[in-house]
């Protein structure tokens, strides 16, 4: 054994013997409980970062913790392969697609093997691979037959650098979230998957989700955005036409004084036709349209509208409203067109008062009357309906009921259930993609490709250069084909699938990649699933992981699977921040992991990313940290090397009653570490602390060495077993090196985790704090266990406490065992 730590040849040697064994192959057993932990898979960028680096370190502690108290493991990786960064790279470049990507899958995964992860390889899957976009195509099938995808024009997200359509949920205030530039709406036919029909059963079955973080699930809640309201018609006697409205408060309905039309509404241009201000309002509407529905909502946008000119009437008064329209109503939510109630909607009370329009208060607090003079902001609490015709005096909650009824009675509205929420558009105008498998008959219209014909391969004779159009319609031996129904000529769909699709179901395949006939084995993934943890990044709570729980149901309800959520449990870990900010090229703050590997060696890498800071928390780069992380390995080096002899040839076994009281404080110290460990890692995920108290332990040694000359070899033993056992998923190779060197049995990842001896952690001594009227005066060092009139008698016998307590009356005597004892005197 090498007398200094040296890391790259023994990580080297560690990471081809797994290899070579297949370490960490996984296969069903039933007579075990299982444990499936994954990473979000990456998109093969070309190089890893040191997010990568923190989000598979947490994972693989997870993996490697559950392997070793006895779980059967699911450990796997591939890769999010397909997207446009690829087919950009071949346009700048002229490296086609497939090659740069998977040139980066062959860099990356060298790049992940080296960092020493205990992945089950023979499970890897690539998302662009035939073999897996095949079943991509097959899924999509099985939503077409299921009546839950179809294909309809729609005003879309339109990004013009990626030449490509983009779904709400990739519009980042008003920008494409892949390459930041400004998106714009563009009238397309496009295929769309029928997440709405799930609304009501993604949004309960989050309470099936409380390994889940809060934060997620609210964010999840408010993207559906479920509510209950009432739809009614406003007349426009002018154009003999009936506007609709959607609203929650449907108690404030006589406090109207205005009503907003989305820029998109039908009626806009029946409305402006033959006015004034008719060229204005069309200004107003096409910039407005090219505005991403986030950027219109946002409390921080200015809400900006423009008159009509027309009037509506309101139903209940006769009433004569003005009609606007506004940057902030949107024509696919609700109806399309919102009333205006000033004095109790903020966002209308800031409207009204930057165009001047009248306000009325209709819902008085109990016990604290409005008036309008007086109020700064809209009032949106509870209280009586007042100026409200035969509904004054109801109690607001239960007006909404009332006039919701009246409503109904009138045939002018109806009781409705609305949703933020909207269906999936996942046609994308790009090539590097999963085909959409449908084909264009002139008598059949559209028919979905046959299972025996998928996958319907991607052509390598493609053109990059092809604008707004997708490379694959300039394609003629790709779009000219046969329809499978009739044999005539017919056309290919050329537009490909969202890669969120992709990435929405490959969990599943990791149970079963082998699988031909299907794109799941039934027995292996309702064995396997659900993943019971999940780790990945917060920016996903709203794209992938919705998408995710989406496929989960329609799967189960298809009866291909149990399980009625992907992930039972969610970890959301924070960035890696240098110099105050996240690390880009751009800043130029990157700190490249291959750097910090070269330098120290995977395991200092792992080590210090779990250690300076919980994994839910963002964690700012220190090279100090990775200098500290480095030597504290070296410490233990150098510890269990000079113990290494004595080590080989002690004994398991010893009795505690024959330690010094040194080597008892060393045992102690090593229980109550398997202890914390234990519960820091399988409890909380409290990698730092349980770090932390390995250190400790280290330390303890380091001090014992100090203490005694000859220590006893056994308890060497134990304490050196069981610190590696303890270490070993955050610094897998140098814990199998010095398990080899120093215990020599077998790999110390498939050993037992070590477990606690209660009596151990027992103290022999405890320190006691003395004080006199609660301020402390001494210190006193008692057996363990010495409590009631000996504490105390103990205490008054202290020279220092004599001094004090002279000319004094002890009035009582406060002890509290293992602690302290107060004396209360006068």
């Amino acid at each position: 054994m090498n007398e200094k730590y040296l890391p790259h040849d023994l990580e080297k040697k560690w990471q081809k013997q797994w290899s070579q064994d297949r370490s960490f192959a996984t296969q069903m057993d039933k007579e075990r409980p299982k444990y499936y932990v994954l990473e979000m898979f990456p998109y093969p960028s070309g190089n890893l970062h040191m997010g990568h680096v923190r989000n598979y370190s947490i994972g693989d502690v997870v993996a490697r913790f559950k392997a070793m108290q006895g779980f059967n493991v699911l450990h796997p990786m591939g890769w999010d392969a397909f997207g446009m960064p690829a087919e950009n790279a071949a346009i700048k470049n002229g490296i086609h697609p497939a090659k740069w990507t998977w040139d980066n899958i062959a860099n990356m995964r060298r790049q992940q093997q080296e960092l020493g992860l205990s992945y089950d390889w023979d499970r890897e899957v690539a998302t662009c691979h035939p073999d897996y976009y095949r079943w991509t195509q097959w899924l999509f099938l099985l939503f077409f037959k299921r009546g839950l995808a179809y294909k309809k024009k729609a005003a879309v997200n339109w990004c013009h650098d990626c030449n490509t359509v983009l779904a709400n949920e990739q519009v980042i205030d008003g920008h494409c979230w892949r390459c930041d530039s400004v998106v714009v709406k563009k009238e397309l036919e496009q295929w769309f998957l029928k997440i709405t029909d799930y609304a009501d059963r993604l949004l309960e079955d989050l309470n099936e989700l409380p390994g889940w973080p809060d934060r997620v699930k609210i964010m999840q809640e408010n993207w559906i955005g479920r509510s209950v309201g009432a739809e009614f018609s406003f007349e426009v006697p002018e154009i003999r036409e009936r506007i609709a409205v959607y609203t929650t408060r449907q108690d404030t309905v006589f406090g109207v004084t205005y009503i907003v039309l989305a820029p998109e509404h039908p009626l806009v241009e029946k409305l402006i036709a033959g006015k004034s201000a008719a060229t204005a309002v069309r200004d107003f509407v096409e910039k407005v349209r090219n505005l991403s529905e986030i950027n219109r909502t946002s409390t921080d946008t200015e809400k900006e509208g423009m008159f009509t000119g027309a009037y509506a009437v309101h139903p209940f008064t006769g009433a004569k409203v003005p009609i606007w329209v506004a940057n902030y109503v949107l024509y696919e939510y609700g109806t399309g067109a919102v009333m205006g109630v000033p004095a109790h909607d903020e966002r209308d009370w800031q409207f009204a008062s930057k165009y001047g329009l009248p306000k009325r208060i209709v819902i008085q607090p109990e016990g604290n009357p409005l008036a309008l003079d007086s109020m700064a902001a809209a009032y949106d609490g509870p209280g009586k309906m007042v100026d409200s015709g035969d509904f004054t005096g109801m109690d607001n909650e239960a007006g909404k009921k009332a006039v919701a009824e009246w409503f109904e009675r009138q045939k002018i509205g109806k009781v409705r259930v609305n949703y933020r929420l909207r269906d999936w558009l996942i046609s994308r105008q790009r090539y590097w993609g999963a085909p959409i498998p449908i084909v264009y008959c002139p008598e059949c219209g559209a028919v979905p490709v046959p299972e025996k014909d998928l996958p319907v391969r991607l052509p390598e004779n493609v053109r990059f250069d092809t604008g707004s159009v997708s490379p694959l319609a300039q394609v003629a031996d790709f779009v000219n084909c046969k329809c499978p129904h009739c044999g005539n000529d017919a056309k290919r769909e050329t537009d490909t699938m969202d890669t969120f699709i992709c990435s929405s179901w490959y969990y599943y395949r990791y149970t079963s990649p082998g699988s031909t006939t299907a794109p799941l084995d039934a027995e292996a993934v309702n064995y396997w699933m659900p993943v019971d943890q999940y780790i990945g990044g917060i920016e996903h709570a709203i794209l992938h992981l919705l998408y995710s729980r989406f496929f989960t149901k329609v799967l189960k309800d298809a009866g291909l699977i149990e399980a009625n959520e992907p992930f039972k449990n969610l970890l959301t870990q924070g960035m890696v921040i240098k110099d105050g900010a996240k690390m880009s090229k751009s800043l130029g703050n990157v700190v490249s992991p291959e750097e910090i590997i070269q330098k120290y060696g995977a395991d200092t890498a792992r080590l210090f990313i779990l250690f300076a800071a919980p994994p839910e928390r963002d964690l700012d780069w220190s090279d100090q940290g990775v200098e500290g992380a480095y030597r504290f390995l070296g410490r233990l080096w150098r510890i269990l090397g000079q113990y290494q002899s004595l080590l080989k040839t002690a004994s398991p076994t010893y009795s505690p009653a024959d330690l010094s009281k040194e080597e008892r404080d060393l045992r102690r110290i090593l229980h109550v570490t398997i202890k914390k460990v234990t519960s820091d890692i399988g409890e909380r995920f409290n990698f730092n602390t349980a770090i932390s108290s390995i250190m400790e332990l280290v330390n303890a040694m380091y001090l014992v060495r100090e203490q005694v000359s000859k220590p006893n070899p056994s308890l060497l033993r134990e304490t050196a077993s069981a610190l590696l056992r303890l270490l070993s998923p955050f610094a897998p190779h140098i814990t199998e090196e010095l398990w080899h060197e120093v215990i020599g049995k077998g790999s110390v990842h498939k050993q037992r985790w070590p477990v606690c001896d209660p009596d151990a952690m027992q103290v022999d001594e405890v320190e006691i704090v003395l004080q006199i009227n609660g301020k402390v005066r001494d210190k006193i060092i008692v057996p363990s266990g010495c409590n009631g009139d000996a504490l105390e008698k103990l205490a008054l016998e202290q020279d220092k406490v004599k001094l004090m307590l002279e000319g004094k009356q002890v009035v009582k005597i406060i002890s509290v065992p293992q602690k302290l004892v107060n004396i209360v005197v006068k």
